[in-house]
């Protein structure tokens, strides 16, 4: 029977070639994690490297799918406990009311103001429709430099939608203002930083709804992100 040869001390790996193979796989789990994980898991992504790959927005869409999910059980909950409240009384109808005769008003002379203008319409320069079938979201972006303004105006057609407005670039983030159940909305969008700034929408009712979005102002191009 051949019995293996027991390796020798010299054919060992030395402890400083373990040392250094455990700091280079410790090194590279660590780029692993910030370049790849944190941004598809958590939309952090510090180096730059995840936009670039596009985990950052996969990242950002997963957090929303998140938030959407805590809000739909928070308003479910609120509304089972708010069908078991009690009733305020009703108030008595045999309570009489008592109301003090008007006093005479004296007569004022009427001066005629012309009427104001009205105001003019302003000018989109691009509209974008698109149908979302129940369940279903779409994102759009403005290129926009710091500062920039830009005008916006949306409508639901069919229902009211979820809707977040935020922007990223340059590695930032931001999350301006979100909305759940609303019809339309509209005002100015002013870039905090050098990026693309729009808005994410989703379709929460049981049939299909039509969006209309008019933008206008200082940006670059208007552009469908999913």
């Amino acid at each position: 029977m051949y019995n293996t040869d027991m390796p020798s001390r010299s054919d060992l790996p030395s402890t400083a070639k373990l040392i250094r193979s455990t700091i280079m796989a410790a090194i590279v789990a660590l780029v692993l994690l910030v370049t790849v994980v944190m941004p598809a898991e958590y939309a952090l992504d510090p180096t730059g490297a995840g936009r670039l790959l596009g985990l950052t927005e996969m990242g950002e869409i997963k957090g929303q799918l998140a938030n959407e999910a805590a809000a739909d059980e928070t308003a479910q909950l609120v509304g089972v406990q708010s069908a078991g409240a009690t009733k305020p009384p009703e108030p008595d109808a045999s309570a009489t009311e008592t109301t003090a005769a008007p006093e005479p008003v004296a007569e004022q002379t009427i001066k005629e103001e012309p009427l104001p203008e009205p105001a003019q319409e302003p000018l989109w320069q691009d509209e974008v429709r698109v149908v979302l079938a129940p369940g279903e979201g779409t994102e759009f972006k403005l290129t926009m430099k710091e500062d920039a303004v830009a005008r916006f105006s949306w409508t639901s057609e069919g229902g009211p939608m979820n809707f977040d407005t935020h922007g990223d670039g340059s590695g930032q983030s931001i999350s301006y203002e979100k909305g759940r159940g609303v019809p339309e909305d509209k005002g100015e969008l002013v870039a905090a930083f050098t990026g693309n700034h729009g808005w994410f929408f989703r379709n929460r009712n049981d049939n299909d709804i039509t969006l209309v979005l008019r933008t206008g102002g200082d940006y670059g191009e208007l552009k469908k992100a999913m």
